[in-house]
């Protein structure tokens, strides 16, 4: 036998020594792994990664697929449940009976979230609900505005209570106190806060001409009749024109110039045909409607920034106390011993008492009810309400204390009406864009 040579001995072993040895897997390894990765010994090469996709659940059997999926094509299946029995009565008898009732399956229909759906009819009702409540706090504005006018001019003329500024402060006391109740208790309207000093002051300013508008207007009733009084006070979209143009340069349209001349004229007219002229009383009207409007110009100066314009019921909160200090001294000093006089009275007969205290809520009354009628109309009806009311209040007064009117008198006011008319359409021509 013939022997290899040495030099392919070595080759072949040096070939065996590289060769990898197989591994044979074990039986654990041959089970499926999601994440098994494997190295050849003496080599660098990765398997690549097998996952192997897991089971997918089997779907539950549904006993009624129709229910969790409505098919739109097909039609609903009514439950057995909701079918009528034999024993019940048809269905057009059913619906007879809740029609009888007073049923309606549309005042019964449910809404997509679940709640009752408004029937037609509630929209007319709701409707109707607002204008009762509209046409009540007109009633109520008129009744409070006319009444508190007649009830000082009989206070003041017929009864013989002549104290105008003491009256005036019961006035503003009534105001302050039921003022904070309606705002702090009540919440008819929510508070607004006195912000700074600087505000305080703007408001202790409006306090004292509106004390002067008040007290010169119960003062002008003691000598002039109520019809003469409100055909005067009609004059103020005139003086708040002149107000206007003087404290901040405002200039009007000429035509809205041109409309406040009847208004002008027809005081004149109602002044030269008055049968109880009073010249005292013509000055403190003159006076009272003149501070009425220097009133709105100064608080449309004063409270025009927004942080610090108030409401009508926060103004009237805190101007009332304010007026309540301001005609305090006044009272003292100007009509002597007027509690004790109103003491005397009261003594005599009760009802002063009463008259007093009903007449200063009234006060009250006619500043709420003003708020609210703006609050919950338009501003041209309030501008039609307002010059309609003037006239009720003379209709009323010369039915009540039949004081002699001439028809120079009821001519020059009707021209005075007229031209505040003109006056507030032009206006409101005038704002429009």
């Amino acid at each position: 036998m013939k022997r290899k040579p040495a030099y392919i001995t070595r080759e072949r072993t040096a070939q065996q020594k590289e060769k990898p040895e197989k591994i044979s897997p074990s039986p654990a390894s041959r089970a499926p792994s999601t994440h098994r990765r494997s190295l050849l010994p003496g080599s660098s090469h990765k398997r690549r990664l097998t996952r192997t996709p897991p089971p997918r659940p089997k779907p539950k059997p549904t006993t009624n697929s129709t229910a969790t999926r409505p098919n739109p094509t097909t039609p609903a299946r009514i439950p057995t449940s909701s079918l009528p029995s034999p024993r019940s009565p048809p269905l057009r008898a059913r619906r007879g009976a809740a029609f009888a009732g007073g049923g309606d399956d549309r005042g019964t229909a449910m809404t997509a979230k679940g709640g009752a759906a408004p029937s037609p009819g509630g929209t007319g009702a709701a409707a109707g609900t607002g204008r009762l409540f509209t046409v009540g706090l007109v009633t109520a504005w008129y009744s409070s505005n006319i009444g508190v006018l007649l009830l000082n001019k009989y206070l003041l003329s017929s009864y013989g209570f002549k104290y105008p500024i003491f009256l005036t402060m019961c006035h503003m006391s009534a105001c302050a106190l039921l003022s904070y109740a309606a705002i702090a208790w009540l919440r008819v309207v929510p508070m607004q806060l006195v912000r700074s000093r600087v505000q305080l002051a703007k408001i202790a300013a409006l306090s004292l001409v509106f004390c002067g508008s008040v007290v010169s207007g119960n003062v002008s009733l003691r000598y002039l009749p109520v019809s003469f009084n409100q055909a005067v006070g009609a004059t103020t979209p005139f003086f708040t024109a002149v107000f206007a143009y003087i404290m901040i340069v405002k200039r009007e349209s000429w035509v809205t110039y041109l409309t406040l001349v009847p208004v002008v004229t027809g005081v004149i007219i109602a002044s030269g045909g008055e049968p109880s002229f009073h010249l005292f009383g013509f000055i403190m009207c003159i006076g009272a409607t003149a501070a009425r409007a220097l009133k709105t110009v100064l608080q449309g100066i004063l409270l025009s920034s927004e942080g610090e314009k108030l409401n009508s019921m926060n103004l009237l909160l805190y101007m009332a106390p304010i007026a309540v200090i301001l005609l305090l001294p006044a009272t003292i000093f100007m009509e002597d011993n007027v509690v004790g006089v109103t003491i005397q009275l009261a003594k005599k007969d009760f009802t002063i008492v009463w008259l007093l205290l009903f007449n200063s809520c009234l006060a009250y009354f006619v500043n709420l009810t003003n708020f609210l009628v703006t609050k919950h109309t338009s501003a041209l009806t309030l501008q039609v309400l307002g010059n309609a009311k003037g006239a009720v209040a003379v209709v009323v007064s010369i039915m009540i204390f039949r004081n002699p009117v001439s028809i120079t008198g009821m001519l020059g006011y009707t021209l005075t009406v007229i031209g505040v008319i003109l006056y507030s359409e032009s206006k409101k021509r005038s704002n429009k864009p």
